[in-house]
């Protein structure tokens, strides 16, 4: 059975820079999403990361016109926590100070 999302997602590619916040590694990669929502990403990745490691994504908002991120001004210094892995990537939950309240109702 499909798992059914709570929010609709996006599927619009956006640049974001990953900052791995997991203990003793520190890396930064410059990716881009696959789809976004109001309360998280998934982004296509070879590396994996252990269950529950934290991000701060800093995307980049596409200058033409998408009226889902008008009101956006800016979504760097987002942070999440990896919540799945599969072998083509991950899927980040925002916290709640960094959801797109745009995205809820779409």
């Amino acid at each position: 059975m499909k798992e059914k999302r709570q929010y609709k997602r996006l599927t619009i590619p956006l640049p974001v820079r990953l900052k791995v916040m997991n203990g003793s590694r520190k890396m930064v990669l410059d990716l881009e999403t696959k789809d976004i929502s109001y309360s998280g990403t998934y982004i296509p990745t070879l590396t994996s990361f252990p269950e529950g490691t934290r991000f701060i994504l800093d995307f980049t908002i596409p200058s033409d016109n998408h009226k889902e991120f008008k009101d956006i001004k800016s979504l760097e210094n987002c942070a999440g926590r990896m919540v799945r892995s599969d072998p083509h990537g991950i899927g980040i939950q925002f916290d709640r100070e960094c959801q797109i309240k745009n995205l809820k109702n779409l």
